[in-house]
């Protein structure tokens, strides 16, 4: 499984890594299975700099990490969100218009303002997490959040042909996505406060909402609408640690 995490961590993220291959459409399938071990990774990182900045101002430590929380994922998932929400404001309930202004490498301003909405209220979650020095929300925020791919690649039809979605929702290895699905609510057994279990429900609630938006508006889902469910996912669990733990 060495192959399949290195192509989910070169994909979601910018840390370097080196493939000495190029892989085969199965591998690249594979690589499903290792996103929410991605998303801890991330939440490893993010945590880690959450206690090297434990002296600083709440305020200040909550921007910096807002900043490396875009940095270590390129912003991937955030220009699906500006794309998904130009092509629903834009698109005007018909399929085809709201797929074609997705592809559009252009971002509108319903696209801006999703991203710098998103990124308040990451802020604000932030900044009242660190306050009562909890760590374990943003990481557990950023493992749940991929841990929502797997289900959607399962759960729902890719309607968009070619690319690198088409192949990872054509080689998906079903029984081991679902491994991989579950083992993140398992692995938060061990967690010493059961209060971070409610941010399962919201991170379904949150899966249900937005995929039931997609099966309606486009039939299924895109590469770009599976980056606004990471970044409103991720925003929706932090915000409910927020008010869980203070």
């Amino acid at each position: 499984m060495m192959q399949p995490f290195l192509i989910a961590l070169q994909f979601l993220t910018r840390i370097p890594v080196r493939l000495e291959a190029v892989p085969d459409n199965k591998t690249i399938g594979y690589s499903v299975v290792c996103y929410p071990l991605v998303g801890l990774i991330v939440g490893v990182l993010l945590g880690g700099f959450a206690w090297l900045l434990s002296d600083a101002p709440p305020l200040v430590a909550a921007a910096l990490l807002v900043t490396l929380w875009v940095f270590v994922t390129g912003g991937l998932h955030l220009d699906g969100l500006a794309d998904s929400a130009d092509a629903w404001a834009g698109g005007m309930g018909n399929r085809d218009k709201t797929l074609a202004i997705m592809k559009d490498p252009n971002c509108g301003p319903v696209g801006v303002t999703s991203i710098v909405l998103v990124l308040s209220l990451k802020l604000a979650a932030l900044h009242a997490l660190l306050s009562v020095d909890d760590w374990i929300a943003m990481m557990l925020a950023a493992a749940l959040a991929r841990a929502l791919l797997p289900l959607l690649f399962l759960t729902t039809p890719y309607v968009r042909e070619g690319g690198l979605g088409s192949v990872l929702a054509g080689n998906l290895p079903r029984r081991a996505c679902f491994f991989s699905i579950v083992a993140v609510p398992l692995c938060m057994l061990l967690l010493p406060d059961i209060r971070y279990f409610a941010l399962l429900p919201v991170a379904l609630a949150v899966f249900l909402a937005l995929r039931n938006q997609m099966m309606k508006r486009i039939g299924g889902t895109t590469g770009d609408t599976a980056g606004a469910l990471v970044e409103i996912a991720e925003t929706a669990a932090v915000l409910a640690a927020a008010v869980i733990m203070n």
